[in-house]
This record gives C-alpha cells, sequence and structure tokens, in this order.
C-alpha cells in the first residue's frame, strides 16, 4: 500500500507540474501575441513553481524582461511586490541574458485564475496591467511625467503632419521655395513664430499699415481661413518685426552678437491654405490629458508637450525631408548615435565626484559653469539630445544646487541660456538650430554662425566640459579644369595648417623641421613626424576630422571629455599613427604605460557602414571617445602623466532601421546595438 501511494503522490505531483507547466506556457504565448516574442525558461528555485522571462523589441531596441512566473499551489499570499521581486533574484537568468533582471512581473497561481502585474523597480509595487510594447521602455518617463503619453500622441500627429505639409508645399500646393530645404526653413520660420508667441513674456504687438496688431491675434488658423492674403501679410509683418529681436540675440566667447535670422530673411510663402495648414497642425493639438485619460488642460500647445519628445518630431522631420546635395557638406547625425554619445557621456559625468560638481557649480560671474559645445553643430541634433540629458541627470543629482524644485528648475533654465554652445559654417543649419533649441525652451542657446570653427576666435579654448560632435571630414577632390578652385583650397588650408602649430617649436640648424612639446591650450597637427621622430609641415590633404581632434581637445578645459565621429582612417591607417599617439601618448614597451598624449582614451564604437546612407554618404565611421588629461597644479599648461585605463571596444552592427524610400523604418526589426552597447558600458563590461 505505501508503494502505491507513493506512486499516486508522484503521478499527482506529475499532473500539478504540467498543469503549472502549461498556465506557463499559456501566459508566455499571450506576451508574445502583445508583441513580447522572446523568451526563455528559467529553472525555478522551488518545487512546484516555473517561470520564464519575456522580452520585445520596440524601434530597434530591447525592451526590459519581463518574469512569467506561476506560484505554487497555496501560495498565492506570497504575490506582493516586495515578495515578487525577491523571488526574481532567486531565479537568475541563463548566462546569455546576464545583468537583465526583470523589471516587470506577471504572476499566477498554480491554477491559472488569479493574476497580478508588477513594477519591480525600487521601491517595487503591484501596478493593474503590463505596459505595452510602445509604453515599456519609456516607462519611467510616464510615471514621472503625468501627461507623457499625451505627448507620444503628440508626436505621432506632428510627424505624420510635418510629413504631409512639405509633400503640399513641394507636390499639391506650391509656393514661393525653390526645393525641399526652403520649404523646411519656411516650416522653421513659422516655429519660431510659434515657440515666440508661447514662451516670450514682454509685449507681443506688432506694426503693420499704421495699426497696431497683436502676434496671439494674427497668428491663427482661423485668423488666416477667415483673411486669407490679409492675414498672411499681417503674419509677414511680425515675422520682420521679432525676427532680430533682441531678447533672442545671442553673444559668443568673442563679443559677437547673433541673431536667430538674417536681416534679409523672409517669410516667403504666400498662400493662404499653406499658412493655415502650418498652424492648424501646431496650434490645434485638442485637450491635454494625464496618463489615464483625463483633461488637465482645455487647449494644448507645443510647451505642453515634452521637451525630448518635441525635439525629437523635429529631428526626426529633417532627416527625413533634407536634401544634402548641392556641396552643402552637411551629415544629420543619427538619432540612436546622438543618444549613446551623450548617454555614455552623462553617466561618466554623474559617476565621477568631481564632474558631477562642476555640473552644477558657478563661475566668477554667478553663471552655470558647465559648457557643452558642437563646433559642428549642423541643425543642432546633439545639443538638443544633450538638453534632455542635462535635465535628467540634474533630476538625478543631489546637492544644495537642486536641493529643491525650484533651484533645479532656476538652474536649469540659467544653463539653457548659457551652458549650450554650437557653431556652423551653414546659415541655414545655423537658423534650424536655433529654432530647434527654441522649441525647446532655450531660445538663448549660444548658437551662432562661423567661417571656420577650427581657427575661429569665436569660440573659446580651455572653457568647454564636454563636446560631442560630427565634424566635416574627406579632402575634396578636384577635376581637370578645376587647377583655380584647387589652388585656393591649398592655399586656404595652408593658413588654417599655421594655425595648428603652437606646440611646435622651430628647429635651428642642418635639416629644419620643429620640434614637439604638448601644452594644455596648444595645437600641433598642422606637423606630423617624420620617422626620426621631427615634426614637419602637414600636407594641405590633411583629413579636417583630424584638425578637428586637436581643435575639440584645445576647446576642453582639463579633465573635459570629448565623444567624436571619425571616418575609421584616422583610427586604423598606419600613416595616421601619429595622430593617435598625438592623442593617447607613445607606449613605454616595458611598463606598457602610455607618455605624452594629450587625452586618455575611454572607448572606441565602430559604426555601421550605412550609418550614413541617408545623407548621401557611405562612409565606413566610428565614435571615439576620450578624456582630456588633466593639467598640472603647479604648471597648469602642462599635462598630468595620468595612466591610460583600458579602452572600451564595440562594435554596432544596426542602428534600429533600415533607410527605405529616404526614411528610417525603425520598424523593421532590425536591433539597434548602441543600446545594448551603452548598457555593456554602463555595467563595466
Amino acid at each position: 500500500m505505501a508503494a502505491k501511494k507513493k506512486q499516486q503522490n508522484a503521478e499527482n505531483a506529475t499532473t500539478v507540474a504540467s498543469e503549472e507547466s502549461n498556465i506557463l506556457k499559456s501566459m508566455v504565448h499571450q506576451l508574445s501575441g502583445a508583441g513580447f516574442d522572446q523568451s526563455l525558461d528559467l529553472k525555478a528555485s522551488e518545487p512546484g513553481m516555473s517561470a520564464a522571462v519575456v522580452w520585445g523589441r520596440h524601434e530597434g531596441v530591447e525592451t526590459p524582461r519581463i518574469l512569467a512566473l506561476v506560484l505554487p499551489a497555496g501560495a498565492w499570499g506570497r504575490a506582493n511586490a516586495d515578495e515578487v521581486q525577491v523571488l526574481s533574484y532567486s531565479l537568475p537568468p541563463p548566462e546569455t541574458q546576464a545583468d537583465q533582471y526583470p523589471q516587470f512581473a506577471v504572476v499566477k497561481d498554480a491554477e491559472g485564475k488569479l493574476e497580478a502585474f508588477f513594477d519591480l523597480a525600487y521601491p517595487p509595487h503591484q501596478i493593474d496591467k503590463l505596459p505595452s510594447l510602445s509604453e515599456i521602455n519609456d516607462y519611467k518617463r510616464i510615471k514621472a511625467d503625468p501627461t507623457y503619453r499625451w505627448s507620444m500622441r503628440m508626436y505621432d500627429r506632428l510627424m505624420k503632419g510635418f510629413n504631409a505639409l512639405h509633400e503640399r508645399i513641394y507636390q499639391t500646393h506650391k509656393d514661393r521655395v525653390n526645393g525641399k530645404n526652403d520649404i523646411i526653413e519656411e516650416v522653421a520660420k513659422l516655429l519660431f513664430l510659434e515657440s515666440f508667441r508661447l514662451h516670450h513674456d514682454g509685449a507681443l504687438t506688432f506694426e503693420h499699415e499704421g495699426k497696431k496688431l497683436g502676434l496671439k491675434d494674427v497668428f491663427t488658423a482661423a485668423h488666416v481661413k477667415a483673411n486669407g492674403a490679409k492675414a498672411v501679410a499681417e503674419i509677414q509683418s511680425a515675422f520682420e518685426h521679432f525676427k532680430l529681436h533682441p531678447d533672442y540675440v545671442v553673444t559668443d566667447d568673442a563679443g559677437e552678437k547673433h541673431a536667430i535670422f538674417d536681416k534679409n530673411a523672409h517669410l516667403r510663402l504666400a498662400q493662404p491654405g499653406n499658412y493655415e495648414a502650418v498652424l492648424s497642425l501646431i496650434q490645434d493639438l485638442g485637450p491635454v490629458t494625464d496618463n489615464q485619460g483625463n483633461v488637465v488642460k482645455k487647449q494644448g500647445t507645443l510647451a505642453d508637450i515634452a521637451a525630448d519628445v518635441l525635439g525629437r518630431a523635429f529631428d526626426v522631420f529633417l532627416r527625413a525631408n533634407f536634401e544634402s546635395k548641392g556641396g552643402l557638406g552637411i551629415y544629420l547625425t543619427p538619432a540612436p548615435v546622438k543618444q549613446a554619445m551623450l548617454a555614455l557621456a552623462f553617466h561618466d559625468i554623474k559617476e565621477s565626484t568631481e564632474d558631477a560638481a562642476r555640473l552644477v557649480a558657478r563661475d566668477g560671474r554667478g553663471r552655470p559653469a558647465f559648457r557643452f559645445c558642437d563646433p559642428a553643430c549642423g541643425s543642432g541634433g546633439f545639443l538638443s539630445v544633450a538638453l534632455s540629458h542635462l535635465r535628467r541627470t540634474l533630476d538625478e543629482l543631489g546637492g544644495k544646487a537642486t536641493a529643491t524644485d525650484e533651484a533645479k528648475k532656476k538652474l536649469f533654465a540659467e544653463m539653457c541660456e548659457h551652458s549650450f554652445v554650437g557653431a556652423d559654417s551653414s546659415p541655414q543649419m545655423v537658423m534650424l538650430a536655433r529654432v530647434n533649441m527654441a522649441l525647446l525652451g532655450a531660445p538663448k542657446a549660444r548658437i551662432f554662425y562661423t567661417q571656420n570653427s577650427l581657427i575661429s576666435p569665436q569660440l573659446e579654448p580651455g572653457t568647454f566640459d564636454l563636446i560631442c560632435t560630427n565634424p566635416p571630414f574627406g579632402t575634396p577632390k578636384f577635376n581637370k579644369g578645376q587647377e583655380e578652385a584647387k589652388k585656393a583650397h591649398e592655399e586656404a588650408m595652408q593658413r588654417i595648417l599655421e594655425t595648428f602649430r603652437s606646440d611646435l617649436t622651430e628647429r635651428t640648424g642642418r635639416g629644419g623641421g620643429f620640434d614637439y612639446s604638448p601644452t594644455v591650450t596648444g595645437l600641433a597637427m598642422g606637423g606630423s613626424p617624420n620617422s626620426k621622430g621631427v615634426w614637419k609641415e602637414a600636407s594641405t590633404n590633411t583629413d579636417p576630422a583630424v584638425l578637428f581632434i586637436d581643435r575639440c581637445l584645445q576647446l576642453l578645459k582639463p579633465g573635459g571629455r570629448l565623444l567624436i565621429v571619425l571616418p575609421d582612417g584616422v583610427l586604423c591607417n598606419s600613416g595616421d599613427r601619429y595622430v593617435r599617439e598625438y592623442i593617447m601618448g607613445t607606449k613605454d614597451e616595458a611598463t606598457g604605460e602610455f607618455h605624452g598624449g594629450k587625452a586618455i582614451v575611454k572607448g572606441v564604437i565602430s559604426l555601421p557602414a550605412d550609418a550614413f546612407k541617408l545623407s548621401g554618404t557611405g562612409a565606413k565611421t566610428s565614435v571615439l571617445y576620450v578624456q582630456k588629461r588633466h593639467a598640472r597644479k603647479a604648471d597648469p599648461e602642462k599635462f598630468q602623466d595620468e595612466p591610460q585605463t583600458d579602452v572600451f571596444m564595440a562594435v554596432a552592427e544596426t542602428l534600429g532601421y533600415v533607410v527605405k524610400n529616404n526614411v528610417e523604418d525603425y520598424s523593421a526589426g532590425v536591433p539597434n546595438d548602441l543600446a545594448a552597447i551603452v548598457g555593456a558600458y554602463v555595467r563595466g563590461e
């Protein structure tokens, strides 16, 4: 009888285990139908328990892991947030999912009748349902921002609307513009007026045909619909009045002043229908709702949309419609690259006590001391992403400067005016960058036109804490019959190279050349060493990327950080070895230490060959991340001989999208390798 009873108990246990397994399979299948289509079974830590970890991918980024857990019979009392979190740690994922502990959980009882959902982030707590595939990566933002779901709906509205506007003006309702880039510029002018209407505290009146009018009265879709060409003329007058407004004139490091628009810039659109379409898109946003769908404001505006969401909409609009042909040489950096570069930088800033303190410090004039720069800023993509990262970082940092919400808000507002610097040689790009930042609440960000960032006094050496940039690279090729153009280029390059030799001292005696001695704010890439270590004048065919490395290191404060997109040749070619040694120094084979360099190399991330396909170039590139060495206390123009640490190396094969019909398609199921790479860097892998 005892043997039979044992056998029956074993059969019952097998039956229960099979039922639990079926419940788990049903849970995993249900989650797969919601888009979380990747799963791994876990080895249960207790009898009668079964579990799996489930995840998906949205816009190329893997979602946080979800624990699917079936509790043993009679154990439903353990279905509380703290207990489920403890259980999630006792069910370590397989080696292939190391450090991917679940951030959410769905739990069922042994009969599959009871169900509960949990957010396992500290402090763990029960939630009414799991976030959807499209929301789960932004779940923290949704919890922190009560109207974030509304912002995301507005993002979708704006993206579709911007693209429809572009096609409308370019194809069906042609207006007084010459091409696709002109349309972007005209939309940007109207976005500036809307930003001015929403954010400017002063008077919003202007003169038109001897009458004083209010911007809020004439700058509406309803007014244009009712008054047609008359309303268009009024809006054009408003633009003429506000485009050079003194409150939006910024000053560069050389003291030169810059308005957002040139005095000769005018609103060129003439068709009332096009004005009505633009204003309807950016103003008729409907009521603002919270994340539960309750109306919190009767009429929303662009100012109510989360800043990073609005910035992303503007960036995607540019990337989808901008034509980089015609010799402009403007390459718009893909969003995943910008996000990854800024994520690495701000992670290290938060982790460094010294950098975190500098982030919230003030200078001798009482202004924020932290300065971010992109010396080849294009449309301001790096600046806008840096603005979002700065906002989040200030929220996470403690200390006196950010002790209260009011102090944090005040500091951030001042940083919007003083901490962001951008320069570019394209007036059109500068205008777009200014409008981009104005939409994000930073209309006074110090972005300006410069003829050449490599030599401009408008950027002061030794004053920046962080530089992120994708500078122009490659040397121009001249065909037969272009001898004069070639000669002019060579002469211009020669003048530039001469300014890049402040760390080179001319030798006396036979052979000539230069001796090299590095200084904190010096330059030397106007030369290059021969096989005997004697520096000679560099060729006029020197890649501008090499000069930008040198210039950015000069602009940084000691200890400042640089993340720069470079052609792979600079990092790999034997002929450019001197550049690499210039950055990190020469290696002592006996000790393995590097000496004489200007920076510590933190990481190198190889980007896919098609990273810049949308911009019309197939150049193979990488991101170089370095930290400028600190200066000696006793001799601040000389570097400390700091040790070169291990270099983080990674290869990104895909960026989360494929380019189709001149648009980045994030729905193609391609992973964003940079998201995983940033995660590995943060975890110290």
